[in-house]
């Protein structure tokens, strides 16, 4: 018989969340009711309309100790063009992999906290709480936490926070940031039969993708991150065939370690680019770096390093970012750790999967987390 996790995750994998258009209301739906069922207070924000929901869940504590922060995402990005060899929203399991869009990133890390803390709230109360965070628009850039960090109130007091982003339930310490920007160009369009009366935008946007193709930020390496990367992500220009462009657009989505920011990568983009195009900056979140002897960080190691394989836990940091980078400096720049189920090799692929046994053993290691924290 599956065990709480496993069909809670399989209920949120069958639940079509897929952003855009997100449509995290359904999943948000579920989760409220268990949560309100299991006797804590659950506050709906929503991000631009009724069927975009992010959910906050408090158990509070008896004492002004600070909350502990469990968190995670309710949208999944799109099924990609190719086939799937079982249904992406079936939730099949197949002997010790759960199956489906989401099962790694991130609906069996989410059913992971929800289940965890059931079980703390059955304890009773501790003298601290929890607050749980489920948050809509992740995958977009962060948009549901965004808007909750902005949003007057919609945040307690929290003093940890923990990430359930997939790392096969290997607790890590840092995360890269993230900068998306546009680089445009512009021109002057003419009849394609004539492009000398022209001036093309899509030569000039290419001259500037090429000037960057190899392109290293003036930035320190960091020792869990390394070195801040470029992926120009997208590209388009033109209106039609046979006409000179007159506007072209590159995305680049650029990964950034500590001591870069968004103003700076921004900066250096443009010299690096020339003159012949401008660059706009869509998105800047600053990464998470976490003191690794912080003694709640030791704590966690000491949980969830066993259940990882690992009695020995190293400090170790990721390529991608997660809500963090919006949490945590609304909540006063806590202790942040990334640590949930999913496999981080399936995330955003096709016939994504999850393990079942690190299912069940995240939601037993959040629930010893948790305990502690409340101090029951």
């Amino acid at each position: 018989m599956a065990s709480d996790v496993v069909e809670l995750t399989r209920e949120l994998v069958r639940t079509e969340t897929i952003n855009p258009p997100g449509d995290e209301a359904r999943a948000a739906r579920i989760l409220a009711a268990r949560l309100e069922a299991a006797g804590l207070e659950v506050t709906a924000h929503e991000l631009g309309g009724p069927e975009r929901v992010s959910l906050v869940a408090r158990w509070p504590g008896t004492g002004d100790v600070p909350a502990l922060c469990l968190t995670g995402h309710l949208d999944t990005v799109p099924l990609g063009g190719s086939d799937w060899a079982r249904d992406p929203l079936g939730g099949e399991v197949d002997g010790d992999r759960l199956h489906g869009r989401g099962a790694s990133d991130m609906k069996g890390g989410v059913a992971a906290i929800v289940v965890a803390a059931e079980r703390v709230a059955a304890l009773g109360r501790g003298r601290a709480g929890l607050e749980l965070v489920l948050c809509a628009g992740e995958e977009t850039g962060c948009d549901g936490a965004l808007a909750l960090a902005r949003a007057d109130g919609a945040l307690g007091d929290c003093g940890a926070l923990l990430v359930a982003e997939p790392t096969t339930n290997y607790p890590c310490v840092a995360h890269k940031g993230v900068v998306w920007l546009d680089m445009l160009a512009e021109g002057r369009t003419a009849h394609g039969s004539m492009p000398h009366l022209g001036e093309n935008a899509i030569h000039k946007l290419a001259r500037a993708i090429v000037a960057v193709e190899d392109f290293a930020f003036e930035a320190q390496e960091h020792p869990l991150l390394g070195a801040p990367t470029l992926n120009v992500g997208t590209v388009t220009g033109g209106i039609n065939i046979n006409s000179v462009p007159d506007r072209a657009r590159a995305g680049l989505d650029v990964r950034t370690v500590p001591g870069l920011d968004g103003d700076a990568v921004a900066a250096q983009l443009a010299a690096a680019a020339g003159g012949e195009v401008r660059i706009e900056t869509r998105l800047a979140l600053d990464p998470v770096d976490t003191d690794p002897g912080d003694e709640w960080v030791r704590e966690v190691f000491a949980v969830m390093g066993p259940l990882a394989g690992e009695h020995d836990v190293e400090p170790r940091g990721l390529a991608y970012f997660t809500d963090a980078c919006a949490l945590v400096p609304a909540y006063g720049t806590p202790p942040a750790i990334v640590c949930g189920p999913g496999d981080a090799d399936q995330a955003h692929r096709t016939d994504e999967s999850c393990s079942v046994a690190a299912l069940e053993a995240a939601a037993e290691g959040f629930f010893d987390v948790a305990r502690r924290w409340c101090g029951l």
